[in-house]
């Protein structure tokens, strides 16, 4: 009897996995593949679309242009997994079997608590979220006046806030309008971790849009009016006015996963998966922001779209490979360095083999623009890909 093989989620991680999994596949098993949505979007451009909403069909490519004939493809939200019985529960009831489950779930934004941080904010994991963003943004310019500009605020200065305040800055200086664009973080730099040359480059290329940074203080409490920054027994809070707030600031697991039945991160609720993507249960595999994916002793691949790329290669072999009873592969992160937008202007840092670790300028962009056309040349086609050029 044919393997049944379900795979979960159209992001970077799903999308190339079905790819790398019809690749390799020869009958072996088949294929059935589950997303919330008909299409897959190329979220490292998602902040695109803040700036201008006609964007957002050049970065969303349908299901049908990825994916083969052979593979069965079933629109609707997961509701949660039982492994046991290897049953995946959809939220219209529906239910689908499976021998064989990869986990490529994506994430969801982490609150961390924060009284109102939740109900307060724009998050950025998807189109709506976008084009929720551009619409209070505009309407917001528009109540606008001199002596009184709107105040719009990114929360976390990771990849997504940073490349999201950029897009804000860019709308602002195209449109004229009347905005204040300011950038908290709560750890003492922007993208905290990284390089300080490359810090230094996007704190620069930040500061020259006109973006105001705030780092070294945490969001402490959020109400309709206002982000309450830093603060304590002794301490007042620092109060920020808002108009529109956006908060980036970190990534959870999904809620589908709550009740899974394989082993998580009590934290963070991402699923623990070996570097062959196994998790606790044997058949179920795991990659992407769903996936802390091992890489070492209390070591994790990053939740990056470029480790997904990388981790969806192996990972669809992998479904194949285990179908047939074979050995499967083992995966470890390649870090072949990190590219930014902010605004037009881009920043990249330890490109190999380029002998310059920091750099903008045209060559910057030209190669961020390159490796988001090459990802939708892989998964779609090269006509697509050169059409999407200009607006990444």
């Amino acid at each position: 009897m044919t393997s049944q093989v379900v795979v979960l989620g159209s992001g970077y991680a799903g999308a190339g996995a079905v790819k790398s999994f019809e690749e390799a596949n020869d009958d072996a098993a088949e294929l059935t593949w589950i997303s919330e949505h008909d299409y897959h979007l190329v979220l490292h451009e998602s902040h695109r679309v803040i700036r201008d909403t006609s964007v957002a069909s050049k970065i969303t490519i349908p299901v049908d242009e990825i994916k083969s004939p052979e593979t069965t493809f079933r629109q609707g939200r997961v509701a949660g997994l039982d492994v046991d019985d290897r049953v995946v529960h959809l939220e219209d009831g529906e239910t689908v079997d499976y021998d064989y489950l990869l986990i490529a779930l994506g994430s969801r934004t982490a609150f961390y608590g924060i009284e109102g941080l939740e109900a307060y904010s724009h998050t950025l994991k998807g189109l709506d979220d976008a084009r929720e963003i551009h619409d209070d943004v505009a309407a917001a310019a528009t109540d606008a006046t001199q002596s009184e500009p709107a105040q719009v605020v990114v929360g976390g200065a990771g990849l997504s806030g940073i490349q999201s305040a950029g897009e804000l800055a860019a709308y602002r200086d195209e449109h004229r309008a009347l905005i204040d664009v300011t950038l908290v973080e709560g750890l003492d730099s922007v993208l905290p971790g990284q390089d300080p040359e490359l810090q230094g480059a996007l704190r620069q290329r930040l500061e020259d849009a006109d973006v105001d940074i705030m780092c070294g203080e945490f969001v402490s409490r959020v109400d309709e009016d206002t982000i309450f920054i830093g603060g304590g027994e002794d301490d007042e809070p620092t109060e920020l006015d808002y108009d529109v707030f956006i908060w980036t600031g970190g990534i959870t697991g999904q809620d589908e996963l709550d009740d899974a039945g394989v082993d998580k991160d009590d934290r963070s609720n991402r699923v623990y998966a070996d570097r062959d993507f196994r998790t606790s249960d044997d058949r179920v595999f795991a990659i992407g922001d769903t996936a802390l994916v091992e890489q070492g002793p209390e070591e994790f691949a990053p939740p990056t779209a470029q480790a997904a790329w990388q981790a969806a290669d192996v990972a669809g072999e992998n479904l194949v490979r285990a179908a047939k009873g074979q050995s499967l592969r083992t995966w470890t992160y390649d870090d072949k360095g990190t590219l930014v937008s902010v605004g037009e202007k881009a920043v990249a840092h330890g490109v190999d083999p380029l002998p310059i670790d920091t750099f903008g300028g045209v060559g910057a962009t030209t190669l961020k623009k390159f490796v988001a056309a090459r990802w939708i040349a892989d998964v779609s086609s090269v006509g697509r890909a050169i059409d999407a050029w200009s607006d990444m």
